[in-house]
């Protein structure tokens, strides 16, 4: 007969997992005891972290002045609550921080066994600039010279190509 039974899926379950429940399968043979149930466990992509086994990633927007100054932002974690991450000064787009034992525990190990949580920093350009907004960032544009910029960056590589 069809039946519905809840299963409790244990913390840090993944997709390709499987979770056996005994006695609960197809009745035996001649009345003996029935089999035991596998349950195959798919498990749904999130809207803010993607899964690596244990291990998380995340994308986090921060502004153009974070990004220079440095600062400190939040970050959800699973299972509620906040992490504080520091952003160094300079940081750029896709650096990549590391909040270590922030992602997901371990079926099988201790509770304080977890992965890790990888934040990758993408730094926002500012939209929709009132005057004093774009006012200041001319002058900034203005005060600025080659030492304010990163020499492996892309466009100076492009510069010095142009330039030979």
């Amino acid at each position: 007969k069809d039946q519905t039974i809840d299963v409790d899926s244990p913390a840090g379950v993944e997709t390709g997992s499987r979770i056996r429940l005994g006695g609960r399968g197809e009745a035996g043979l001649r009345g003996g005891h029935p089999g035991d149930l596998y349950v195959f466990v798919s498990v749904r992509e999130h809207d803010v972290f993607v899964r690596d086994g244990q291990n998380l990633a995340c994308t986090a927007p921060i502004s153009v002045t974070k990004a220079a100054l440095g600062g400190d932002i939040h970050i959800p974690i699973v299972g509620g609550g906040q992490a504080k991450v520091r952003v160094p000064a300079g940081s750029q787009t896709g650096k990549r921080m590391r909040l270590t034992g922030k992602g997901m525990p371990s079926v099988r190990g201790a509770a304080r066994n977890r992965g890790d949580l990888y934040v990758d920093l993408f730094v926002e350009t500012p939209v929709n600039l009132t005057e004093e907004q774009e006012r200041l960032l001319r002058k900034f544009e203005q005060l600025s010279n080659d030492d304010n910029r990163r020499d492996d960056s892309l466009g100076e590589k492009v510069k010095s190509f142009w330039r030979n």
